[in-house]
């Protein structure tokens, strides 16, 4: 069974714990995470599952529209619909708060996470050459993404 509830400060550990763990090139700290979660404007969830938890979301509000930070769901988890429930969630608090549209970018190099983006809806509109460097020298191009929740 998972619940996707609201992330709150006391989560900062958590969200630092699993995106450490989920890989990426620089894991945000508890503490960046604490200042994050702590601002009005932010929206997060977190899935938790029976094995304890298992994926988180973050984004920000601002005036009409959202945009998407973060979306992390630790390896032994994935391809299980977290995700997309952590998507959702968002989609309808953003919608209740008034946002028109979410935003998003993503590795273009990052099939897994843009099939589940395309998945939710969401549209590309833009590339950004280069935009993402690696430790290990290599580059990916980001795909900005959009799904409009009201017209």
């Amino acid at each position: 069974m998972t619940q996707v509830r609201p992330a709150t400060v006391a989560d900062a550990p958590l969200l630092a714990a699993l995106h450490a763990g989920g890989g990426g090139d620089r894991p945000w700290s508890a503490g960046e995470y604490q200042t994050f979660l702590a601002r009005p404007q932010t929206l997060a969830w977190v899935a938790m599952t029976a094995d304890g938890p298992a994926g988180f979301l973050i984004a920000t509000l601002m005036a009409d529209e959202a945009e998407i930070y973060e979306v992390v769901v630790a390896p032994a988890h994935r391809r299980r619909g977290l995700g997309q429930a952590l998507m959702t969630a968002l989609a309808t608090q953003a919608k209740a708060a008034g946002a028109r549209k979410i935003h998003l970018e993503v590795a273009a190099d990052n099939r897994a996470a843009r099939a589940l983006y395309e998945g939710c809806g969401y549209q590309a509109v833009g590339r950004r050459k280069g935009y993402y460097k690696y430790s290990n020298g290599d580059t990916a191009d980001a795909i900005l993404m959009t799904l409009a929740i009201q017209e």
